[in-house]
């Protein structure tokens, strides 16, 4: 059975955008060697499988980063470029299914690069120091920085495989560029939007909804398990920055014999206290956005019949009584504080 080395207790990697996903533009740009398995695989926001029996020309296929058995003096490392800077929070080198060949230890490095990629005088800084890894495990460490990074430098010692490399943090986005009444998708993960809770995500994760494009599949957005007990089922946004919302964009994407009967929206400005009390908060969330019909693999977009309530920071879409939603947009003028 898989174990989790170092279990963070009250981090949820679900709550935070991971920034080396591939499918969000995270690249390898430089390896020492991938002999075994090409560098990029780790960067996949799937999650790893075994292959029983498949070889290729080099040897077992594994889903992952692995590298040669080293035999100098050395160790193998990957420079990633994350998909956007970002803040942050913590690391996972995820070693699943590597068993014999997994790395005994590894350390991370970080830049921070205004244009283009590091060279040969990039600076260089240690954001987590050597850790002992366990095979076939996630191996999951938060990291105390508050600085922002665009650049990774993973390095194992002295070679192996590593299934998934993980950076779960906040993007940094430069508001300043932003125009004065410019709308923008408040919620949008690559914002800075958060997922925070939810009722149930048995099929699908919360943090789908927030991600760019349209889902690719029902798997690519939350969906609940089907209801039995009376009630509906929500999900709570943290947005990007506090604004006021004119147009919301719910879409079914994919979802059609277990899309929603209809949905509402509830927000609030909320001033204080923490990620983990914020579902006893939403229980006193004005609406948004009354009740409304859903229709299946659609996109719904409302304005004329948004409440304005003035700014927020966190919204409450309730689905009722259950089913999946693809991708959720909430877009508005960033609060001026004035």
């Amino acid at each position: 059975m898989m174990k989790t080395q170092n279990p963070v207790i009250g981090f949820d990697p679900e709550k935070w955008l991971n920034l080396a996903d591939a499918r969000l533009g995270a690249r390898a740009i430089s390896v020492t060697d991938d002999w075994f398995a090409e560098v990029g695989r780790m960067l996949q926001p799937t999650e790893p499988v075994w292959k029983e029996g498949v070889f290729d020309d080099n040897g077992k296929w594994m889903d992952g980063w692995e590298s040669r058995r080293k035999r100098y003096s050395g160790y193998d490392h990957a420079v990633i470029r994350l998909s956007s800077a970002g803040v942050i929070e913590a690391i996972d080198i995820d070693t699943r299914y590597f068993t014999g060949n997994y790395p005994p230890s590894a350390s991370v490095d970080a830049c921070y690069c205004e244009e283009g990629d590091p060279n040969s005088e990039t600076e260089w800084v240690e954001l987590l120091t050597s850790v002992s890894l366990s095979g076939d495990s996630h191996n999951l460490h938060l990291i105390s920085s508050e600085s922002q990074w665009t650049h990774l430098r993973l390095n194992i010692y002295p070679d192996g495989g590593i299934a998934r490399f993980r950076v779960y943090g906040t993007p940094c986005k430069n508001w300043g560029e932003t125009s004065p009444g410019q709308r923008v998708d408040l919620a949008a993960a690559m914002n800075g939007g958060r997922a925070l809770a939810c009722s149930d995500q048995h099929y699908g994760t919360m943090s789908n909804i927030l991600m760019p494009g349209r889902g690719i599949n029902m798997g690519d957005g939350w969906e609940t398990a089907r209801r039995r007990t009376p009630g509906f089922d929500w999900v709570i946004i943290a947005l990007a920055q506090p604004g006021t919302v004119q147009q919301v964009l719910v879409d079914t994407c994919h979802f059609k014999g277990n899309y929603p009967d209809s949905c509402s929206i509830t927000a609030a400005y909320v001033d204080g206290g923490t990620d983990q009390q914020i579902e006893a908060q939403s229980l006193y969330w004005e609406t948004l956005l009354p009740s409304q019909k859903l229709q299946m693999d659609a996109e719904h977009l409302f304005e004329q019949e948004l409440t304005d309530i003035g700014p927020v920071t966190h919204v409450r879409l309730n689905i009722f009584p259950d089913g999946g939603i693809s991708r959720l947009r909430i877009n508005g003028v960033i609060d001026s504080g004035e």
